[in-house]
C-alpha cells in the first residue's frame, strides 16, 4: 500500500491538513502533548493532524495510512522526542493492532530477518550503511520496499545531509513512500531559557536578576557556540548548578564582527559615522609606514543622556583597539568617581594610579565623569584631574581614557578644564532615542531572546514610553532594557501552566510591565 494507490485517501487527509495550515489544530484526545517539539510549525501541524487521523481511524471514519515519516534534525535529542511521541500516538490509537517496535542502528543491521514480525521500524545512524557492500544495500532497499508494501511503519532519522545521501542510493523510495517529512529546529534563546529553568531552579530558588543574566547569556552565546544544543545546555547547567556562575564567554571579536554588532544597534547615526572615521584613520596609518603611530591621540570623550549606548560603544571601541594593534590587550576597565577620587588628603594620586594601573594596555571607560569638575571643595577632585592628564600623557601608547557624561554637565566639565581638553582626540554625541527608535530596541530584545511580541503588546509600550520620556531622569535604553526585563518576569509568571511553545514565545499586553519603574 503506497502514496500512488491510495492517492484518493491522501487527498482527503492533505486537503483536511492545508486547509488548517493557518489555525490551531484540535486534538480531540489531548494525552499526548507535541507542543514542545523542537520541529517547524508546518511538522508540527503535520503530526498533529496525523494524531487526529489515527484517532478518527480507531473510530472506523477513516482507512489505515502507512504513516512512514523521515525525520530530519541534527539534535538527536529533537529525533529520540519526535520518536517516542509518534510511537505514543500510534499506541494509542491502536492504529496498529500489535505495535511491535524495533528500533536500530545501521552499523549495527547485520540480519535483515529481524523485522519480519514488527510493525514500527525506526532506523538511525543512517551513514553506517556506507560501511555496507553494493549486495547488502540492494538488498536492503528491496526489503524495505516489502515492508513499506506490508504496511509496516518505518521511520528514518538523520541531518538532511546523511537522508539525502541515504536515498542516493534508491530515489524511487522516498518519492514513493515517504510523503511525510518533520523538519527539526534548533531551540530558541526561549527554548533553551525555559528549559535551563526547568533544570537548576528545582531547588536553587534563583533571583530575578540571576535569571535575567542566564537569559542575556544564552541570547549572546548560543549562535555563537561550537558545541551541539544538549552538550551546550548541559554545560550551562553544570555551570549554575555546582558553581553558582554562568560559563566564561570569549569576548574578542573580529572588526567585522565589531561593526556588524555596531550596525545593528538603533539609531546612533552620528556614533556609527564618527567612528568610522576613526577606523579608516587608524587603518591608514598602519598601511602607511612613513606615519608615526605616537601621533595618534586616541584619548575620547562621550556626551549623551542616560541609556543611549556610550557604555556599549566603549565595549566595541575596545575591541576595535585591540583588533587593530592600538592597545595591548582587549580590556575595557569601568569606574565612576568615587573608584578615583578618596576622603582623605594624599590618598587620591595612590587611589587614581592604582586604577590607571589596572587599566594599562586596555581602555579606562570613567562614568559621569562630569563628577570631577571644580567645586569650592574639590581640592581631591583637582588632583584626580592633575593625576589623571599626567598619566594620559606619559601613557599614550599603552592607555586609552574615555570620559563620559551627560551631555550638559560634561560640556561645563571639559570648558572648566583645558588641561583634559587639550588630550581628547575625539568626541563622540550620543543623541537620545526617538519613540520609534526605543520601541525597536524593545522589539530587538525580545526577538533576539526567541519572543514574539504582538501588536497590543507594542501598543501598550508605546503608550508607556510617551508617559516616562519627558520625565527628568528618563534613561532611554536602559528604561526600555528595565521594562523588558519586568516583562519577562511578569510573562513567565503569567505562563507558567502553559505549555504550548506558540503562547510560551508570545509576549502579550498582559506581560508589559512598569511594576516599581520610577518616573
Amino acid at each position: 500500500m503506497n502514496k500512488d494507490v491510495l492517492e484518493d485517501v491522501y487527498k482527503d487527509f492533505f486537503g483536511k491538513y492545508n486547509e488548517k495550515k493557518n489555525e490551531e489544530v484540535e486534538i480531540e484526545s489531548n494525552t499526548i502533548d507535541l507542543s514542545n517539539l523542537l520541529v517547524d510549525d508546518e511538522s508540527l501541524k503535520l503530526l498533529n493532524n496525523m494524531y487526529q487521523y489515527m484517532i478518527d481511524y480507531k473510530d472506523g471514519k477513516k482507512v489505515f495510512l502507512p504513516f512512514s515519516i523521515i525525520i530530519e534534525s541534527d539534535n538527536k535529542e529533537t529525533i529520540t522526542r519526535v520518536v517516542d511521541n509518534f510511537i505514543s500516538m500510534i499506541t494509542e490509537t491502536k492504529y496498529i493492532s500489535s505495535n511491535s517496535v524495533l528500533k536500530m542502528s545501521f552499523y549495527n543491521l547485520d540480519n535483515l530477518d529481524v523485522f519480519k514480525d514488527k510493525d514500527i521500524i525506526v532506523f538511525s545512524d543512517i551513514t553506517g550503511i556506507n560501511l555496507k557492500d553494493n549486495n547488502y544495500i540492494k538488498k536492503l532497499f528491496f526489503t524495505l520496499k516489502e515492508l513499506l508494501e506490508n504496511k509496516k511503519i518505518i521511520v528514518i532519522s538523520g541531518t538532511k545531509e546523511e537522508i539525502d545521501l541515504f536515498f542516493q542510493n534508491d530515489s524511487s523510495l522516498m518519492n514513493k513512500y515517504f510523503p511525510f517529512r518533520i523538519n527539526g529546529i534548533n531551540p530558541s534563546v526561549n527554548d533553551i531559557y525555559n528549559e535551563v529553568l526547568s533544570i537548576v531552579d528545582k531547588d536553587s530558588n534563583l533571583d530575578d536578576d540571576f535569571k535575567i543574566s542566564i537569559l542575556d547569556y544564552i541570547t549572546n552565546t548560543f549562535e555563537k557556540t561550537d558545541m551541539d544544543y544538549p552538550s551546550y545546555r548541559d554545560n550551562l547547567c553544570r555551570e549554575i548548578l555546582f558553581n553558582h556562575k554562568l560559563p566564561l564567554v570569549e569576548s574578542t571579536k573580529t572588526i567585522d564582527e565589531v561593526f556588524k554588532e555596531l550596525n545593528e544597534l538603533v539609531g546612533l547615526k552620528k556614533v556609527k559615522k564618527t567612528l568610522y572615521e576613526l577606523v579608516d584613520y587608524m587603518n591608514f596609518i598602519k598601511k602607511n609606514k612613513d606615519f608615526n603611530l605616537k601621533s595618534v591621540n586616541l584619548h575620547m570623550v562621550f556626551l549623551g543622556n542616560p541609556g543611549t549606548g556610550k557604555t556599549t560603544v566603549a565595549r566595541l571601541v575596545s575591541n576595535i583597539l585591540y583588533e587593530l594593534g592600538f592597545i595591548k590587550q582587549n580590556k575595557l576597565l569601568e569606574v565612576t568617581v568615587k573608584d578615583l577620587v578618596a576622603e582623605y588628603v594624599g590618598q587620591t594620586a595612590p587611589k587614581v594610579m592604582n586604577v590607571v594601573e589596572k587599566a594599562m594596555g586596555g581602555v579606562l571607560f570613567i562614568d559621569e565623569a562630569y563628577a570631577l569638575a571644580s567645586t569650592n571643595d574639590s581640592s581631591y577632585n583637582d588632583e584626580a584631574i592633575a593625576t589623571l592628564i599626567k598619566a594620559m600623557e606619559d601613557n599614550r601608547d599603552n592607555l586609552v581614557v574615555i570620559f563620559a557624561g551627560y551631555t550638559k554637565e560634561m560640556q561645563k566639565f571639559l570648558d572648566s578644564n583645558s588641561g583634559i581638553v587639550s588630550r581628547i582626540g575625539y568626541t563622540f554625541e550620543f543623541d537620545d532615542y526617538t519613540e520609534d527608535e526605543l520601541v525597536e530596541i524593545f522589539k530587538g530584545m525580545v526577538t533576539k531572546a526567541g519572543f514574539v511580541a504582538n501588536d497590543d503588546a507594542i501598543l501598550k509600550l508605546r503608550d508607556i514610553i510617551r508617559e516616562y520620556k519627558d520625565t527628568k531622569n528618563f534613561g532611554n535604553a536602559r528604561f526600555v532594557r528595565n521594562v523588558y526585563e519586568k516583562t519577562i518576569i511578569k510573562h513567565a509568571s503569567n505562563t507558567k501552566n502553559k505549555k504550548r511553545r506558540d503562547i510560551l514565545k508570545t509576549i502579550t499586553k498582559d506581560d508589559i510591565s512598569v511594576d516599581n519603574l520610577s518616573k
